[in-house]
């Protein structure tokens, strides 16, 4: 019979073979059979050649289970005195994989809305003129409008008359909510009748409404009247915020009266693109019910309208707070039935220089978009690069002459994965900005790219050029080499340097002509540096 502790070297062994084991998890109770040191030391040995995670568990308090954590902890494998310990790192770990998987995802392009700002600015000016803080349900629903978020109709009424025209108008039943600058919450004061079903009763209920603000002594504008909606749907909520300790923040959850019940939300940093949607609504309990239930959610135009929502929350942030509640999501669409925007007024104070940015994550720089003209007379458009642009950029690599992915590369990439991409694609615009050049007419199909990468010391960057073999020769070089420049000193840096092979002689003629020296460093490697103060 094999002794205790060969038995289970043996078991370690079988079950660090299972190719469909994602870790391993040794928990070890106090035995008179098996010494703990012994037992880390066959742990710790059959460890060095498994690639998944390896924990244990030693669940006593003597000095030779503590001394064997010891001997754990120093070669590199998590020791715990309970297996729920054990259990609760593990999670976070497989949580941690799971969303820097989703992080680098390639997400499916959302085009960028137009929007009239001006109209938008001017209703944010109104207001701070007029000393309101909060906007009016009206003004908030035309915001999201702009930004393609589906409103129901609204209208306003000021008085009992204005209230029974419109309601006929608008055509019964409709849902009349009161309208106070100081009121977040009209359900809760019973600003809000269902199921208004005639003039009268709207004409009635006008007053009612009234005498129910005023009696808060707060100031009552009026009611606004929407049709009853009688299509059922899932109430949801988006909202937004500023946070003294992470900037900007997306909130996405269950809305309605639940709203503050369940506290059903999930939290997200601007700017969005379609896969960070997805995992704010994935992350809800709401949605994981929906979803095993089999009952139908339009979670693609969800993931639209959040996409737009934090496109808005940037181009604004005069914004402080931002609710859409509920929003209204069926099998066929969404609609937003009450909206309400605080405004920031020490933001709005400041002048435009003084501006801080609130994001945690650095949005996309539209600044850096420009179109040049080529000497053949063909148009392309430098722009930074999105994570969007995966496919395109690997179709652009794979475009490359071995001669001129060596150039750039020093060596030959033959098959570029995912992961090499994200790199390439999925940035922190703070401290890297790659900038590809698209042939307009050719379907956005990318024949340049060039990047300037800051380095720790925030005062210098390495930068790096590849134009397409087919588009050499016609000035692109130049122009993507004069924007890097141009970002290198927007991101005042006071230097900027690159790496060219020896025989890459049109890379050193171009920046000769733009002033770079250069160093040889050894036989392959010669080294270019600008100086940009």
């Amino acid at each position: 019979m094999k002794k205790p502790l060969s038995r289970f070297r043996s078991v370690l062994e079988i079950c660090f073979k299972d190719q469909k084991s994602d870790g391993f998890l040794v928990i070890y109770t106090p035995q008179g059979a098996t010494s703990p040191i012994a037992l880390a030391k066959v742990i710790a040995e059959l460890a060095k050649h498994v690639k998944k995670p390896v924990l244990a568990s030693l669940m006593s308090e003597d000095g030779r289970c503590r001394r064997a954590r010891v001997f754990l902890h120093r070669n590199g494998i998590p020791s715990f005195k309970t297996p729920e310990e054990a259990v609760a790192t593990f999670m976070y770990m497989y949580n941690y994989t799971r969303r820097m998987e989703l992080l680098y995802q390639t997400p499916e392009e959302i085009p960028t809305v137009q929007t009239n700002t001006a109209s938008l600015k001017g209703i944010l000016r109104r207001a701070f003129c007029e000393g309101r803080k909060v906007l009016g349900l009206t003004e908030s629903l035309r915001f999201l409008e702009e930004y393609k978020i589906p409103t129901v109709e609204t209208l306003v009424a000021r008085t009992p008359e204005e209230a029974s025209a419109l309601s006929s108008k608008l055509g019964y039943p409709v849902v009349m909510k009161a309208l106070s600058p100081l009121i977040s919450h009209k359900s809760k004061i019973g600003g809000v009748i269902l199921s208004v079903c005639s003039s009268s009763e709207a004409s009635a209920f006008f007053e009612e409404i009234a005498r129910r603000v005023k009696s808060y002594a707060v100031e009552f504008q009026g009611v606004a009247i929407q049709p009853l909606l009688r299509e059922k749907g899932y109430e949801l909520l988006i909202g937004y915020k500023k946070d003294p300790n992470f900037g900007a923040i997306i909130i996405f959850g269950m809305g309605g009266a639940a709203t503050e019940l369940f506290k059903d939300v999930s939290i997200g940093f601007p700017p969005l693109n379609q896969t960070l949607a997805r995992q704010l609504i994935e992350d809800t309990h709401i949605c994981r019910h929906v979803q095993s239930a089999g009952q139908p959610l339009n979670v693609r135009l969800l993931e639209k309208i959040l996409v737009y929502f934090s496109q808005l929350i940037m181009d604004f942030p005069e914004i402080a707070e931002m609710d859409i509640n509920p929003l209204i999501v069926n099998e066929d669409g969404v609609v937003a039935v009450d909206a309400r925007i605080v405004l920031d007024w020490d933001r709005i104070l400041r002048e435009t220089a003084e501006h801080q940015n609130d994001l945690l994550i650095a949005s996309y720089p539209q600044k850096y978009i420009a179109a040049r003209k080529l000497k053949n007379g063909a148009q392309v458009l430098l722009r930074p690069v999105k994570p969007e642009d995966e496919r395109r950029f690997n179709e652009f690599l794979s475009s490359l002459s071995e001669e001129t992915m060596r150039f750039r590369f020093f060596q030959i990439l033959k098959d570029v994965s995912h992961d090499l991409l994200a790199r390439y694609c999925n940035l922190d615009y703070n401290r890297e900005v790659t900038i590809i050049a698209e042939h307009q007419q050719d379907s956005r199909k990318i024949v340049g790219a060039g990047s300037v990468i800051v380095e720790p010391d925030g005062k210098s960057g390495e930068f790096a050029v590849v134009v397409g073999d087919e588009w050499q020769g016609l000035g692109l070089g130049s122009k993507l080499m004069d924007h890097l420049i141009m970002i290198a000193k927007d991101m005042r840096l006071e230097w900027i340097f690159g790496y060219v092979l020896p025989n890459n002689y049109k890379m050193l003629h171009m920046c000769a002509k733009m002033g770079f020296t250069s160093e040889p460093l050894d036989e392959e490697t010669v080294k270019l540096a600008l100086a940009l103060r």
